[in-house]
């Protein structure tokens, strides 16, 4: 029996079993096992042609529209960006990766808008594997919706977790040192209620892990646990953009039941609050860079993410900077004073001026 019909095998008897107190541990492992043979049955075969809708990223961030087809897609692009993207009123209009920078606030922001996805994409659907590998190497993700069509928001969200897409969520924090012997040892920093010690020994053993110390710092279910264990889950935010909503009434959407943000790219309402929006959701940066001589580059500010370090900023420059860096002066909010002396471990905040000192 292959890895795909054991994967169906094992869905069966999820969908048969209950779900309560009594079956969460057999739930539990069900879902190791299926997660373990769908990491192994997503290798690629030797010699297998994998081709894809890659594009080189480029700019300061990298910005996915993913949707079903015929969503919009292209057209909020073409009024983003500056890219041309082919625009008709039926489906499947765009059958490649077609990219576009939105510049703003002196940010270069690459969105890619992507073939449309269907039920199924996860599994390989028209070629949907290939579409959603390109959102797993983005820094966020824009789920685009119809407006008369929003019940589709679970299956996208499902199918960009079936290739190990974690959408608004931060990875696990677990941490686990692997030994040669002296089996498994569970310590935590915080209460597990999610999860008992039987679990967890089980759950390890799916995953061949028999000795090691594992730590929680957090308090865990089966599907987080099973998330670190697999290790190649992307965690990315997203955000939710409602299209064509000329066509309703504000009770409409109030109705929705989940966050969104409403546009109608056809009649461009809402367009400059959705470049906003992507802005704010991606958490850049910008850092004015200043010269021996003074003067400080206001036009072109170097844009870098939220918590960036002075090290981010000398790898950003040049990738040999950090063995020339001997000092960084900083003027801003993230310094005690004007010009203050700091290191590589140095945060930095919106706005700060720096001025790089090497040996």
């Amino acid at each position: 029996m292959g890895a795909e019909d054991k994967i169906k095998q094992i869905e069966e008897e999820m969908a048969r079993t209950q779900v309560n107190k009594a079956t969460e541990f057999h739930l539990g492992l069900l879902k190791a096992k299926i997660a373990k043979l769908k990491r192994e049955a997503s290798k690629p075969k030797s010699g297998m042609r994998t081709g894809g809708f890659a594009v080189k990223k480029t700019g300061d961030a990298t910005v996915v529209m993913v949707g079903l087809p015929s969503v919009g897609k292209s057209t909020i692009l073409n009024h983003i960006t500056n890219a041309d993207s082919r625009v008709a009123a039926y489906e499947f209009t765009t059958l490649t990766t077609v990219p576009g920078i939105l510049d703003y606030k002196g940010a270069r922001i690459q969105v890619l808008d992507l073939p449309g996805i269907l039920e199924g994409a996860g599994s390989g659907r028209g070629r949907g594997k290939e579409v959603i590998a390109v959102a797993r190497s983005s820094d966020l993700i824009l789920i685009i919706l119809d407006v008369f069509n929003t019940k589709v928001l679970p299956v996208v969200v499902k199918e960009l977790g079936e290739m190990g897409i974690r959408l608004d969520q931060k990875p696990p924090n677990i941490v686990l040192k692997k030994k040669n012997t002296g089996g498994v040892k569970i310590t935590s920093t915080v209460k597990l209620t999610k999860l008992d010690e039987r679990t967890i020994r089980e759950i390890l053993n799916i995953y061949e892990v028999h000795n090691g110390d594992i730590l929680f710092h957090e308090n865990a279910d089966a599907d987080r646990l099973i998330d670190f264990l697999v290790g190649n889950r992307v965690y990315i935010p997203s955000l939710v953009v409602v299209n064509k909503t000329d066509l309703v009434d504000q009770s409409y959407l109030r109705q929705l039941g989940f966050a969104h943000l409403p546009i109608s790219a056809e009649k461009e309402t809402n367009i400059a609050q959705l470049k906003e929006e992507i802005y704010s959701k991606l958490e850049l940066i910008r850092l004015y860079m200043r010269h021996r001589d003074g003067e400080v580059d206001y036009k072109e500010p170097m844009i870098v993410r939220k918590g960036s370090t002075i090290e981010d900023v000398c790898r950003k420059i040049h990738t040999d900077m950090v063995k020339t860096f001997k000092y960084a002066q900083v003027w801003g909010k993230s310094a005690h004073f004007g010009g203050e002396k700091v290191g590589l471990t140095h945060v930095l905040v919106d706005g700060d001026v720096v001025m790089m000192v090497n040996k």
